[in-house]
């Protein structure tokens, strides 16, 4: 259990989630419910209603919560059998498909599969609403303040039953719940700013990125200055690879069936794979990860512990199955690039390499300012069957990562469930200016796949012995990372990154040939540039480049060109003046140069 299920916070939560579903049948008495979990920052419940629900309907319910919150009610739990069950939910066949599913032990009692069957099943009575839940919740409603409890998003969401789109489909309530109302009048206008810098939007009105039907959904096309920013970043990080001793590959975005089989991928994670493709009898798979084909170069010639550590990276495009409801932007995408890099070392060589790994994904995140982040070590959860491996291979690799921790004094948490199938691993848990949390960089330890594709080094004994992998991405999903760095920027990138870094203004049309020697000298110094000849009025050129998110906006008039000068205006609206053009490429060039957040 995490901290935070162990929290009060998620107990108020999960209760509220129950007030909630009980407003909403006193509101919809035909309506069916289905689950209602706590959530990061909130809680949600999904309902099968009679009717499409409203904005009235939405202030009816929260204004009920309220006064139900008031009411003094206990949260009662009691244990049942699996037949007084049945009779008791009969009229709602979301809670009796559950039922049965936790009596076969395909789930747990928040839907969560399992492999145990229940023969005792709990439920939680508050008021005049039971549920079928195994909490916690607090003890009684009086321990909610009604003031730091709200519906939150005024249009709710579409949700499948049970996550399939070929399952009914729910309409989800979200909500949120604070132990105070001053913390929720802080979430809500986080929430009201977090719609502001929703990167769909801003990314539209900078022109980075686009959606097209008939490409297909969560296939994200790049404009001309998407592509800019996104390869600035990458030609970065490949420079930085590159000087740390990675060796760039490149391999097809499509391997043999057989691939993903002896992997593993196929089939524990068939379900967010696209189907086989069929050539000349032999099945395809569109690859959902890199690493299998790494390992195949790696095993085309045979290695001397000489030679080892070997570190292949590739900004490798992948793809995933994701259910449609689930695709949001650049965040949740079907097809998506990763910095993937994996090494292959000797057991001597591994924890100095895994720390290595580590210092390069703190040195990308400082650099692009994300400093507000935390270290996640996923462990393996014990119960659970989709882990792959030996228990004492396990234990070593999860030592490693432990170690290391140690040696780094990186603060951390230990959280079971986190590890990938094959391996326990290392995450950066990066929170944005909004307080939201989000996984970004990850490096793992791996001895299973080594084992799997029967991986072998000459030791210095003479002896085959099998290398252990590392796997490693700071950004992880390039698309999803600017997603993020959008949202955390406002779309105001740092000037390095900005795909507009100048924006020329001549104040009349005489001017423009001085802007447009301006320009050849600015792109010779290798900074991005263009030129506004528009005939609209210096107010509204500048406005222009504010709404650009443009670094910095340097006027030019007459006096400006008879002595060789630029005005230089910033996004931020602060002027800095009139100064000698060299003075201003000696300035933009090392704030660019030195990957600055400032823009002076």
């Amino acid at each position: 259990m995490s901290a935070y299920q162990d929290s009060k916070l998620y107990r108020i939560r999960h209760s509220a989630a129950h007030i909630m579903a009980q407003a909403m049948l006193e509101r919809f008495p035909e309506a069916k419910i289905a689950i209602g979990p706590p959530i990061e920052d909130g809680f949600y419940y999904d309902f099968d209603l009679p009717r499409p629900i409203n904005e009235e309907d939405l202030q009816w319910v929260e204004n009920r919560m309220k006064a139900i919150i008031g009411g003094d009610h206990a949260f009662d739990c009691r244990e049942v059998s699996p037949e007084e069950a049945l009779a008791l939910f009969k009229d709602q066949p979301y809670k009796v498909e559950l039922i049965n599913d936790l009596v076969s032990g395909r789930v747990d009692d928040n839907g969560s599969p399992i492999a145990e069957p229940a023969e005792r099943i709990t439920i939680y009575t508050q008021d005049t609403f039971m549920d079928l839940c195994r909490g916690p919740h607090v003890a009684n409603t009086r321990d909610i303040n009604p003031d730091a409890v709200s519906i939150t998003f005024k249009m709710p969401a579409g949700a499948y039953w049970r996550g399939d789109e070929n399952r009914q489909q729910l309409t989800r309530i979200y909500g949120t719940a604070w132990e105070s109302p001053e913390e929720l009048q802080d979430y809500l206008h986080r929430l009201e700013e977090a719609k502001r810098r929703d990167h769909r939007i801003v990314g539209e009105r900078l022109g980075l990125f686009t959606f097209s039907s008939l490409v297909g959904k969560g296939l994200p096309l790049w404009k001309p200055k998407g592509t800019i920013l996104r390869d600035t970043l990458e030609r970065w990080l490949r420079q930085v690879q590159i000087d740390n001793g990675y060796e760039p590959v490149v391999t097809p975005h499509i391997g043999n069936l057989n691939l993903y089989k002896t992997s593993g991928h196929y089939p524990y994670y068939k379900d967010s794979q696209y189907a086989p493709i069929v050539v000349d009898d032999e099945e395809f798979l569109l690859r959902p990860m890199n690493c299998p084909h790494h390992i195949m170069i790696y095993k085309s010639e045979m290695r001397s512990y000489r030679d080892l550590p070997v570190r292949y990276a590739e900004f490798g495009t992948v793809y995933r199955y994701e259910q449609s409801g689930e695709l949001h932007g650049l965040t949740r995408v079907r097809g998506f690039t990763v910095d993937d890099a994996h090494l292959f070392v000797t057991p001597d060589q591994l924890l100095e390499e895994f720390i290595s790994a580590v210092k390069l994904t703190q040195y990308v995140f400082n650099t692009l300012g994300l400093t507000d982040f935390r270290a996640r070590v996923g462990i393996r959860d014990p119960e659970s069957d989709k882990y792959v491996g030996d228990d004492v291979l396990w234990t070593q690799a999860t030592d490693a990562i432990l170690q290391a921790c140690s040696q780094l004094n990186l603060p951390h948490t230990v959280e079971a469930g986190e590890a990938a199938f094959y391996g326990p691993k290392l995450d950066f848990i990066f929170r944005d200016v909004l307080k939201r949390n989000w996984q970004l960089g990850t490096v793992q330890v791996d001895y299973n796949l080594p084992e799997r594709f029967e991986l072998e080094y000459v030791a210095d004994d003479n002896t085959r012995q099998r290398p252990i992998m590392i796997h490693r991405a700071p950004f992880g999903s390039v698309e999803r990372f600017v997603g993020i760095i959008i949202e955390h920027f406002n779309g105001m990138f740092p000037a390095w990154l900005a795909p507009v870094q100048a924006l020329l203004i001549p104040i009349t049309d005489r001017n423009v040939e001085y802007a447009e020697g301006v320009a050849a000298a600015l792109k010779a110094a290798g900074i991005r540039v263009e030129i506004d000849k528009s005939k609209a009025r210096m107010g509204a050129k500048i406005a222009a480049g504010r709404e650009q998110n443009v670094p910095w906006m340097l006027i030019m008039g007459d006096r400006d060109a008879a002595a060789g000068a630029v005005s230089v205006r910033l996004r931020t609206d602060e002027d800095l003046g009139a100064m000698p053009l060299p003075q201003f490429i000696e300035m933009a060039s090392g704030v660019i140069e030195s990957k600055s957040l400032s823009l002076s």
